[in-house]
This record gives structure tokens, C-alpha cells and sequence, in this order.
């Protein structure tokens, strides 16, 4: 039987709750730790797995981060993951402390694609097209020596080369998704972002948000998708197998099934809420600045400005993973009514 700890609010989270849920119908034998911030959460969770342990506290607590990586045989660490430096270092520390070659630890580590708009925000570029389209096994040097100040690369760097301190011992994986979307399977939050927000805005406002040209894409992923690239790694771990090809100093693994335009998006939503009956009236367009942007729709409008495209061949290729979720085109409606459904619950 493996320790599991899945660190911080993953498990009461969007993307931590979907692993969760499928760790524990295909492997219920395991023992399962999980760090969340409320008791009203942990409440949650156990009502629904009273098997699993629940600890109270959040990432600012290392000296409970590096206890827990200490003990656990695989770590999976989701949420706020993606900028929390001292969490990821207590991760590190006790992970090396508690671990040997005989007993090596697991650590997967959750970022975001959020690093690939580095141009972008360099250039001060918002809503226009690229044509850049990173590939994490073609470019993986690229996409590495972007510099320390582009999105969560800090953090990512840091997970990275705490696997090259004693590979026998500690063997890392990033995964960063792209645009996440579908209902989770989580017992507390099943809910994603992006999509979500600029479907909310809509809904509120009768309006259709566009930044610069509104011609910036982003690639995507369906959360069922994210959860079972984690159950590939989770099998790897679980054999004891890969070598410096899965793990590793060069084990980013970006996350997408497809793509879309933020601009077109946005038309297809006001369409959709229009022809439903959710709005009255045709939407209008409404030009944004990047600042008036995130103080009307929030920090997750900032990814309707930024072209974020990629493809995930390192995770096809080293481990046959293939995302078969159902497309972000064919979600949309249903996420539209869930938004619509949850701003009349209010």
C-alpha cells in the first residue's frame, strides 16, 4: 500500500478533487492524506471518502508541507501550486529528507500554460494572433530557458531542479494545463475558470468582451483529460518505473486536446446565451484594456489577451497518454446554462 499526499486545496479544488475522485475508485487500497484550508472542506471530503485523512492548514505552513512529503510515497501537489516558491521548497526538503534510493518519492507538480505567453507580456502584446506553437518535446529547451520572470517559471525551475539533486531519490514531473474546462468530479469545487468568468461576464453584462483585436488563442484541455494524464504518472510511480526521460531535469509536460480564439469565443457564448434565452437583448462588443479588464472580469481575463499555444507530445509520446475528453466547441453550451443556473442561485 502507497502514501498519497495531495497537498494544499488540491483535494477541495477544481483539478485536485477530479484526481482525487478517480485515485479512489481505481485504487481505494491506498492511503490518502490531503492538506485543505477549512474545516468546512475537509467535512466535505470525508462525508464522501471517510477513508481518506484530512489535515487542516495551507501552503504557508512548511514545516507540515515537509512532514507530509516525508512520509508519502507520491506527491501530488495542485491548486496555488504554480507560484508558491516556499511551498514547493518545503515539498523539496522533506521529500529528500524522508525518502532514499531504496524508497524514492514521487512528485508531480502542478503548474499552468500560463508560461508560454511569454511573448506576449514581453512585447506588451494583447489580443493579437501568433503563430508561435510551442512543442514540449520539440522545444523543451526553449520552453526551460524562458527567464525567471515569466509566468510561474520561478516555481517550475525550483520543482525541476530539486529532482537533480538526488534523481534516485526524487523524481519530479510539471504538468501545466492549459485552458481547463468541464465539470469536475471533486466532492467541494467542479468548477473552472477562464471560460467560466468570461461566460459570467457575459450573462452580467450583455456584453461581449474583446482585448486589442480579441484575436489571441489558447490551447485547451478537458478536466477529465488533466485527471488522466495524472493516472499515467500515478501508474508509473505506483511500478516504480521511468527513468530520466519521463522524470527529470527536462520533465515539463504541457497539457492540450485542442484550441480556440478568445474573441470567437466570447461571439459564440453571447449566440448561445441569446438563443437560450438567458439574455434578452443581442449582446454588444466592448473594447477592453488589459487593466479595465481584470478589474471588471477579474486576474482571469488576463488569458483573453494572450496567445498561449502548444502541443503536448512529450506526455503522447514517453507515456501513450491521449486526452479524449469532449471538445471545449461542444462543452460550451452546457457551460453557459451552468453559469446562468449559478447567477439565479445567488
Amino acid at each position: 500500500m502507497k502514501s498519497v499526499f495531495i497537498s494544499s486545496t488540491g483535494a477541495s479544488g477544481y483539478i485536485g478533487g477530479d484526481i482525487l475522485s478517480e485515485l479512489i475508485a481505481k485504487y481505494p487500497d491506498h492511503s490518502y492524506r490531503v492538506l485543505v484550508r477549512s474545516q468546512e472542506s475537509g467535512q466535505k471530503i470525508q462525508k464522501v471518502y471517510p477513508g481518506v485523512s484530512v489535515i487542516q492548514g495551507d501552503l504557508d505552513n512548511s514545516e507540515l508541507l515537509t512532514g507530509e512529503s516525508a512520509r508519502a510515497d507520491i506527491i501530488i501537489h495542485t491548486a496555488d501550486a504554480a507560484d508558491h516558491l516556499p511551498a514547493a521548497r518545503a515539498i523539496a526538503k522533506g521529500a529528500i529528507q524522508g525518502h532514499s534510493p531504496d524508497r524514492p518519492v514521487y512528485w508531480l507538480h502542478t503548474s499552468g500554460a500560463g508560461l508560454l505567453s511569454f511573448h506576449d507580456t514581453e512585447n506588451k502584446i494583447y489580443g493579437e494572433r501568433s503563430e508561435i506553437i510551442y512543442d514540449d518535446l520539440r522545444d523543451i529547451q526553449e520552453i526551460l530557458s524562458f527567464p525567471d520572470h515569466a509566468f510561474h517559471k520561478v516555481v517550475d525551475k525550483a520543482v525541476l531542479k530539486a529532482g537533480t539533486v538526488s534523481p534516485t531519490t526524487l523524481r519530479t514531473a510539471v504538468i501545466a494545463p492549459t485552458t481547463v474546462y468541464g465539470k469536475g468530479r471533486g466532492p467541494c469545487y467542479q468548477r473552472s475558470r477562464q471560460v467560466y468568468e468570461m461566460s459570467k461576464f457575459i450573462l452580467e453584462n450583455s456584453q461581449i468582451p474583446i482585448i486589442g483585436k480579441g484575436q489571441a488563442i489558447g490551447s485547451n484541455i478537458h478536466i477529465h483529460s488533466v485527471t488522466s494524464l495524472f493516472m499515467h504518472f500515478f501508474e508509473v510511480a505506483l511500478r516504480g518505473e521511468g527513468d530520466g526521460t519521463i522524470w527529470g531535469p527536462e520533465a515539463y509536460y504541457l497539457v492540450e486536446e485542442g484550441e480556440h480564439c478568445w474573441g470567437e469565443m466570447a461571439h459564440s457564448i453571447g449566440e448561445i446565451a441569446l438563443e437560450r434565452g438567458f439574455l434578452k437583448i443581442q449582446p454588444k462588443e466592448i473594447a477592453l484594456e488589459m487593466d479595465s479588464a481584470q478589474e471588471l472580469a477579474g486576474f482571469e481575463a488576463t488569458s483573453w489577451a494572450y496567445n498561449m499555444r502548444c502541443r503536448a507530445s512529450r506526455a503522447r509520446s514517453l507515456l501513450g497518454w491521449q486526452p479524449r475528453g469532449p471538445s471545449l466547441e461542444d462543452e460550451l453550451p452546457g457551460i453557459v446554462h451552468e453559469e446562468f443556473e449559478r447567477l439565479k442561485g445567488k
